[in-house]
């Protein structure tokens, strides 16, 4: 078993923890918040910093909001490059921006540790059933030291490249599921304002060619007004900033992506940016006049 450190213990990071302990690793937490107390009744001891969960550590994973957090953790004070020793790993499954990650990656292995990306998708839903979606950048040798510990958490595991490419991957990954929740979103909204029952359409896409995760999950919460997260708005708004300025850096344009973003920006103009990310049809509906299910 490993001496795992956990760093960021929200509505993804608990999940994740919890199932490494489950699988009898110790594991060393650290939060800014308090360290949730079920983790620590299943064995998980609570550190009082970063620093303090990499120096008793030989894995050390952080899953934190963005790139800002990211760079605090590791380097802040009391941070976890303070309590690195040569041969340690240091992964990062928050979703960051990949030319950050680049360097964050170059000061790690200027210490003589081994830096991983592996952002994830899925979800709350994925972190709590260990079914997320894993998307890694960085050695093929470390990929394969550290896999199992993956396993654990999530099902689809890919090394996509080098450090950086995990994070490229999620960028790509969170541009299909906000023009997947934008297309789901108006569906079932002419469906339900052309007076066809919105519940009953989505039951009949399911078996077609416009089934989708979105229409299966997304789809449902939109119907049922079930907009707690989840993954707030404000994090899918993140990563399509990241999306949005990378792609002007590289001469690209991204149209409907920026539109998804613009409809993100009026559900958070009207006081959504903590609601699911499944509540950007709100912005749609408010401009229809028109609420799925009246």
């Amino acid at each position: 078993m490993s001496k795992v450190g956990f760093v960021g213990l929200g509505i993804m990071g608990r999940h994740m923890a919890g199932h490494l302990i489950d699988a009898g690793h110790d594991l060393f937490l650290y939060d800014i918040k308090q360290v949730p107390s079920e983790l620590v009744e299943k064995g998980g001891k609570a550190c009082r910093s970063s620093r303090e969960v990499a120096a008793q550590s030989d894995i050390i994973i952080t899953m934190v909001p963005d790139t800002p957090h990211v760079e605090a953790a590791l380097f802040g004070e009391d941070g976890i490059a303070g309590g690195l020793v040569a041969g340690n790993v240091v992964i990062d499954m928050s979703s960051i921006a990949p030319l950050e990650t680049k360097v964050f990656a170059k000061r790690i292995n200027e210490l003589g540790c081994q830096y991983m990306d592996a952002p994830v998708s899925g979800g709350e839903v994925g972190a709590r059933n260990a079914t997320l979606t894993i998307m890694v950048g960085g050695e093929q040798a470390t990929f394969d030291q550290i896999k199992s510990l993956f396993e654990l958490m999530g099902q689809n595991i890919t090394l996509v490249g080098g450090n950086g490419d995990g994070q490229t991957c999620k960028v790509a990954n969170q541009i299909i599921v906000a023009l997947n929740i934008e297309a789901v979103g108006e569906a079932l909204l002419f469906a339900s304002k052309a007076g066809a029952d919105p519940a009953k359409v989505r039951e009949a896409l399911m078996g077609g060619f416009a089934s989708s995760k979105v229409l299966e999950v997304h789809g449902e919460r939109m119907i049922k007004r079930t907009f707690d997260p989840g993954f707030r708005i404000e994090l899918h708004q993140k990563d399509l900033n990241l999306a949005l300025s990378g792609a002007r850096a590289m001469g690209l344009s991204l149209p409907n992506t920026a539109t998804a973003q613009e409809l993100f920006n009026a559900c958070s103009a009207h006081e959504g940016k903590a609601w699911d990310h499944s509540a950007m049809v709100r912005a749609l509906e408010f401009m229809a006049m028109h609420e799925i299910g009246q």
